[in-house]
C-alpha cells in the first residue's frame, strides 16, 4: 500500500525522532528546505525553494519542534524569545499557508503548536516565567512529565481518555487563541493549552514533544506518543484515498541520512 507523503519544513535541525515516527505510524516524511545559497544571502520572499515543493505532491504537514518564533509574527516586540530563526519562520509559515489553502492535514507540534496559532492571529507568552518549572527543565534532552486534562469530545480523548500524562519542554505557550482554533488539552496546574485544533480544517497540534515518548523513547509514566502519528496517518489517509506513489524505504533512508 502506498504510503500518505509528510512534507516536513526544516532549516538544519534533527528531525529524526519525526522520521522515525512517521515511518512507524505508516507514512513517507519528505523534508522541505531552502538552498544553502538563500540561507546565505537571507532573502526575504524567496525561501522556499518553489522547484522542490508543490502541496499536491503531498497528503499531510508536520510543523516540528525548534526555536521560538520572532514575536513579529504576532504582533510583540521581543522581551524573551530565543534562539530566532527569520529564515526557518518564512519556510514554516508559508509552507502552512499552503496546506491551510489545499485544505489539508497538518499537526504542528511544540514550536509547531505556537506557529498554527499565530498563523491564525493568535499570540503567545513570550515567557511563562516561575510556571516554567513545570514544563521544561532547562535541559536539553532531558523532559518533564506532567498531566493534561482533555476535552470529552476533542480528538485527544479518543487517543488517551480523559486525563494523561506526556512530555514537556518548552518556555512560552499560547495565550490569546487564534481565530477557528479551540484548546482541546490543558494543563491542570497553569490552564497552559496543550492541544488544539480547527474548527472547519484539519488542523491539529501539541505543545508536548509525541517523538520523544515513543518507540526508543517510549517512557512507562507517560503515554505513547506513536498515537498521534498513527492519528494524523488516518487524516492523511482518509482525505486523499493515498494514491501517489512514495520513493522506496532505501531511497528514503538515504535521503535522511538514516
Amino acid at each position: 500500500m502506498e504510503k500518505p507523503r509528510i512534507a516536513l519544513p526544516e532549516i538544519g535541525q534533527d528531525v529524526t525522532n519525526y522520521t522515525h515516527a512517521l515511518f512507524e505510524a505508516g507514512m513517507a516524511p519528505v523534508l522541505i528546505s531552502v538552498k544553502k545559497t538563500q540561507l546565505e544571502e537571507r532573502f526575504q520572499q524567496e525561501y522556499l525553494d518553489y522547484a522542490d515543493f508543490h502541496v499536491e505532491n503531498y497528503d499531510g504537514l508536520l510543523l516540528p519542534g525548534g526555536c521560538d518564533l520572532n514575536p513579529c509574527r504576532y504582533g510583540q516586540a521581543n522581551t524573551a524569545s530565543r534562539g530566532i530563526n527569520d529564515a526557518l519562520d518564512e519556510l514554516q509559515f508559508c509552507v502552512l499557508d499552503a496546506f491551510v489553502k489545499a485544505g489539508k492535514p497538518v499537526l504542528g507540534v511544540c514550536r509547531g503548536h505556537q506557529l498554527i496559532n499565530a498563523y491564525f492571529g493568535g499570540t503567545l507568552v513570550q515567557d511563562l516565567g516561575e510556571d516554567c518549572g513545570r514544563h521544561c527543565s532547562g535541559i536539553r534532552g532531558k523532559d518533564l512529565l506532567h498531566k493534561c486534562c482533555v476535552e470529552k469530545a476533542s480528538w485527544l480523548y479518543g487517543l488517551y481518555g480523559e486525563m494523561f500524562v506526556h512530555n514537556s519542554f518548552h518556555h512560552q505557550a499560547v495565550d490569546k487563541v487564534g481565530e477557528g482554533l479551540t484548546v482541546d488539552g490543558w494543563c491542570p496546574d497553569d490552564k497552559v493549552a496543550e492541544s488544539m485544533h480547527h474548527s472547519a480544517l484539519p488542523i491539529y497540534s501539541v505543545q508536548w514533544h509525541p517523538e520523544r515518548i515513543c518507540l526508543d523513547h517510549a517512557r512507562a509514566q507517560a503515554v505513547d506518543g506513536l498515537e498521534v502519528f498513527r492519528f494524523l496517518y488516518r487524516l492523511c489517509t482518509e482525505a486523499s484515498g493515498v494514491r501517489r506513489s512514495v520513493p522506496d524505504i532505501e531511497e528514503m533512508e538515504d535521503r535522511l541520512g538514516l
